[in-house]
């Protein structure tokens, strides 16, 4: 289980799949932890005030306990049952930078939301961290630390021990605390430090005659911590990318598990000590086997420092495309949430070591069908010249992934600014042609050469025209739809060069300032070329007068076509907040306009073909322009977003959503007491006719809770029994005169044939007629006849029934 933004997510170890999608937090959430006194349950909180208790194999959420301060931290320890601790902020304000540890108790109260207002404060002056507080052996001391200090609180005696570290050493060394564990059966307590030592305090107890061992293995800070469930072993993670298991608290009985990809971030061991698990700044968590094995990893959209390539959509696979792992494509699936494969570009070992000057893959492109892939890498030293590379991968069929052509060192005498393939009507029958830009004032042509030696045909890419415009700095490029023109931006001024001769056709230079994005328009719109200026300004050239069809101050700073549509799509950053404007360039009305997408600034951005077209496209106007493609943004926090066409309701799922009769009922005496009913309720509905009975037994407390409540935590069934079979009898509104006193009994006789229409009363004087329950059709009114014979029946006395 781990935390995804405002989600939890429940993952399989064994096969890697996404099991549940745990939805019903507002904000943030900071953290998850099994339940101590059940393991089938999940706690989760958040920063929107809530922990969350759930059924995480049923994906059910049973009940929120509303705490009503940003919670950091949270912790639920066995020995304290009906409490727990969490971190917040002094005075609910983080911007003062201090957090205390306070108990909070969670009532055992009926309901789905219960207030958890009563809490005690534990320590004051804490790190909002959850990895810089533990809970000692069986609860009985908290340690906590922060800055150069290591706190002790110890629950029986309530008192504070702090333990304080110098921040000189005559070695050099950095003291400051970084994480903390205790040990599950010793009174000993890890901690982690800034220059990579872990220290094993004991005897804490006594302020004075307390001691500690130092283990030395990291080069740089301990980045986590987490004893075995045993206690036998340690185990430590860092920017090493490195796990290190520690035997007996011993310098000399240490294991590795070397090249685990990227830093170490977090360290959590399974309640039985058969697995444990990593997480990674790349977005990555690592299932490992205790033997230190590993056994399957769970691989999300990773985070790099920059995404220097932009956003690229694979023609082949429709998955998105960007930097991955240092030197690194990644192949994203966006369907299934699910990383496809890692494309090796650099192929060259990274150094993690901080400020040092590494290659770097900078710009990657896609022609039309998918069957080539263009990268450039680069490498800058100050103060002196820049190294370059520019690669053509080929897509290989039978090994399914791309294979290297053609490298060509230094493209460019300076940095490579733009990239971009040519694209055709007839991909097949065209030559594959490349084009590069750089600030060497020049933008260069590439072209595939095809040869035939020996029956078998390979090609390679050479250059083919060097063109310039007054020495300025080419910064764009982009093709038109058909191919036939190539738009190249220098500087401030748009050049429209023949694609066949490489003649120029013509320039724009209104309104000045510094071309930051270059796109033409498609389909009915494909006389258009716009440009976004540095000084804010959209500009809409129509190619067939050479003159400024319009212009408009937006602030772009992403403009991104749609290869399915004339559509265009372009966020602006006015203000504090991104805004979306999707238009057409032949119209000046725009079709959508979303204001505050999101409060951070939004560099990059693609479009990419659905897979199946939803039906709420058509009755919801203000989605037309997502009715072929799906946008994707990306912020500067690499927090990557889409506009769902979906209603609230259908995004709902099981776990955040009592279940209807429908969904949960298999065929049972229930469902055909329960089910039957609702489905004929709606079935006359639809025929027009209504229903004579307008509260059905499900809106009963007894039936909600039968139905809804996870099968493990039911109360007794001699509990629900009585409420549930009073639940369906039929209430009176009032008796008639001639009717006697008592209730209605109903015989069935098992000999005898008869249907639900017989057997059912539906229509008794003196009762209102709202309040009949019919399970079938409605029965035909009874003649005054049969009503005399029936009351005659209810005066019989059929006691003797109970003797046999």
């Amino acid at each position: 289980m781990c935390a995804s933004g405002d989600y939890v997510k429940v993952y399989s170890t064994a096969t890697e799949e996404c099991l549940h999608v745990l939805q019903g937090h507002s904000n943030l959430v900071t953290g998850v932890q099994l339940n101590p006194q059940n393991h089938l349950q999940l706690y989760s909180w958040s920063l929107d005030g809530t922990i969350k208790l759930w059924d995480f194999l049923d994906g059910i959420l049973i009940k929120t306990f509303v705490v009503g301060h940003k919670l950091f931290a949270f912790y639920a320890v066995a020995s304290f049952e009906g409490s727990a601790f969490v971190i917040i902020a002094k005075d609910n304000d983080e911007r003062l930078g201090s957090f205390q540890l306070v108990s909070v108790k969670l009532p055992k109260a009926p309901g789905q939301e219960i207030n958890a207002n009563e809490w005690e404060v534990i320590l004051e002056g804490v790190s909002q961290s959850p990895k810089c507080t533990a809970f000692g052996r069986e609860g009985e001391y908290v340690a906590s630390v922060w800055g150069l200090h290591l706190f002790v609180y110890f629950f029986k005696r309530k008192r504070i021990h702090s333990f304080p570290l110098s921040a000189k050493c005559s070695k050099g060394a950095n003291n400051f605390f970084t994480c903390v564990a205790c040990h599950p059966k010793e009174d000993c307590i890890a901690s982690g430090h800034k220059d990579g030592k872990i220290r094993l305090w004991r005897n804490f107890h006594h302020k004075r005659e307390y001691t500690f061992s130092t283990l030395h293995w990291h080069h740089d800070e301990v980045m986590d911590l987490a004893f075995s469930v045993e206690g036998t072993s340690l185990l430590s993670g860092g920017v090493e990318s490195v796990l290190v298991q520690w035997r007996d608290g011993s310098d000399s009985k240490k294991e590795f598990l070397p090249r685990l990809g990227s830093t170490i971030q977090n360290i959590s061991v399974s309640p039985d000590g058969t697995v444990l698990c990593t997480s990674h700044s790349d977005n990555k968590i690592t299932i490992i086997h205790s033997s230190l094995r590993v056994s399957a990893v769970i691989q999300g959209l990773i985070k790099g420092s920059d995404v220097k390539t932009g956003l690229m959509v694979d023609p082949r696979t429709n998955a998105l495309v960007l930097n991955g792992k240092p030197g690194h494509l990644q192949f994203y699936s966006l369907q299934n949430d699910k990383q496809l494969y890692n494309l090796d570009i650099v192929q060259q070992e990274y150094i993690h070591q901080h400020g040092l000057n590494q290659v770097e893959l900078v710009k990657a492109a896609f022609d039309s069908s998918g069957s080539w892939l263009a990268t450039v890498e680069q490498r800058e030293e100050k103060g002196g010249e820049p190294e370059a590379q520019m690669k053509l991968w080929a897509y290989d069929e039978q090994k399914q992934s791309f294979a290297l052509n053609t490298q060509i060192n230094m493209p460019h005498e300076d940095r490579v600014t733009a990239l971009c393939f040519r694209g055709m009507e007839e991909p097949d029958s065209a030559t594959p042609t490349v084009v590069t830009a750089g600030k060497d004032g020049r933008f260069k042509v590439w072209m595939l050469l095809t040869e035939t030696d020996g029956g078998s045909r390979s090609g390679n890419w050479t250059c083919d025209f060097v063109g310039s415009y007054h020495n300025y700095q080419a910064t764009n490029c982009c093709f038109s739809e058909d191919g036939s023109l190539l738009a190249v931006s220098f500087e401030g001024i748009v050049t429209v060069w023949d694609s066949e001769t490489w003649d120029l056709k013509s320039t724009f230079c209104h309104p000045p300032g510094t071309i930051r994005n270059l796109c033409f328009g498609r389909l009915s719109c494909s006389k258009y070329l716009l440009g976004t200026t540095s000084n804010g300004f959209l500009c809409c050239w129509n190619l067939l007068s050479c003159t400024l069809e319009w212009s408009a101050q937006l602030n772009v700073q992403v403009l991104q076509p749609d290869c399915l549509s004339e559509n265009i799509a372009a966020i602006s950053g006015i203000s504090e907040y991104s805004d979306l404007f999707v238009f057409k360039p032949s119209e000046p009305r725009p079709l959508c306009i979303r204001k505050q997408v999101c409060r951070e600034k939004v560099p990059w951005s693609c479009l990419c073909c659905r897979e199946a077209l939803p039906s709420v496209l058509h009755s919801r106007k203000k989605y037309q322009w997502l009715s072929l493609s799906q946008f994707y943004f990306l912020t500067e926090t690499h927090e990557l977003m889409t506009f769902s066409t979906k209603t609230p309701e259908e995004r709902l799922t099981p776990s955040s959503r009592q279940l209807t009769a429908e969904e949960s009922l298999p065929v049972t005496p229930f469902y055909l007491l329960l089910g039957k009913h609702q489905q004929q309720t709606k079935e006359a509905a639809e025929g027009g006719r209504v229903p004579v009975l307008k509260t059905l037994a499900q809106d009963s407390p007894a039936v909600k809770e039968l139905l809804h409540t996870p099968a493990h935590i039911l109360p007794s069934a001699s509990f629900l029994c009585p409420i549930f079979i009073n639940s369906l009898l039929t209430p009176k509104a009032h008796s008639s005169a001639d009717e006697l006193p008592g209730e209605v009994e109903m015989e069935s006789d098992s000999g005898e044939n008869e249907s639900e229409e017989e057997g059912a009363v539906s229509d008794i004087p003196g009762q209102a007629p709202g309040a009949v329950e019919s399970l079938g059709d409605v029965a035909p009114k009874l003649t005054k006849a049969q009503e005399k014979e029936l009351r005659k029946l209810r005066k019989l006395d059929y006691s003797w029934v109970s003797a046999l």
